[in-house]
């Protein structure tokens, strides 16, 4: 069970060994429909892709979108999944070594990378840690290594540009924190630690980013409150 923030952090967050053990209770906790969105996220994914097709998982963690993919998937499909965490790749392989799941699995930064041509990319909460500066250089790199056809699919933490009604959302969605077991003490220390470490947009400025990457079409797929989940299509 997530811990982490019961005790003051010493450092901002990062995605060690001790986050990769409790990860997946922490975003099942602090995320909103988080197993619905994965759910959601792999049906729309398997949707768009065709036999064999190139599946690429963006800062893939623990591995839960690919097990979520692959789990119903009626096609053979070829997984993939980077991220810069060793620990949260340790935890993704025996996750998907339970479930006899073959996925390439890439330790390395998504920036520097190359990226196989893909049918799908997704990327869940996962471009809110890239710096600004990177961000549409990342999100132009997405659009290239998808074939014509392919869907990128992000999922994000947003902002609301009317500051009064973003801080109304923000206080909304620390309450719903509070319902799912966190003190008020672990929520202050969390957001200490993620202060300019996650970095959100807010639901126009991300799609802005998409149009402007070449994206011949964005959608919602889901939202609630500052968290929102998009579908980009390549014509």
């Amino acid at each position: 069970m997530d811990k982490v923030f019961t005790q003051a952090p010493q450092k901002q967050f990062e995605f060690d060994a001790n986050v990769a053990g409790v990860f997946d209770d922490m975003l099942c906790r602090s995320i909103p429909f988080y197993k619905e969105v994965l759910a959601l996220s792999a049906d729309f994914a398997l949707e768009y892709a065709k036999k064999d097709s190139v599946i690429l998982d963006l800062g893939t963690s623990t591995g839960a979108m690919l097990l979520e993919i692959a789990s119903k998937a009626k096609i053979p499909l070829r997984l993939y999944g980077i991220d810069n965490s060793v620990s949260m790749l340790e935890f993704a392989q025996k996750k998907l070594d339970t479930y006899g799941i073959k996925a390439n699995l890439i330790c390395g930064d998504i920036l520097q990378e190359n990226f196989p041509k893909c049918d799908v990319i997704v990327a869940n909460y996962t471009l809110q840690f890239i710096r600004p500066l990177e961000r549409e250089r990342l999100v132009q790199k997405i659009f290239n290594a998808l074939n014509t056809g392919g869907v990128f699919i992000c999922s994000e933490k947003v902002i609301c540009e009317n500051k009064t009604l973003d801080f109304k959302m923000i206080q909304y969605y620390l309450e719903s924190k509070k319902k799912r077991g966190y003190s008020e003490f672990e929520i202050s220390k969390k957001r200490e630690a993620l202060e300019n470490v996650l970095i959100p947009y807010s639901e126009n400025e991300n799609k802005t980013m998409l149009k402007n990457a070449g994206f011949s079409h964005i959608q919602t797929l889901f939202c609630w409150v500052n968290f929102t989940t998009l579908i980009a299509i390549k014509e």
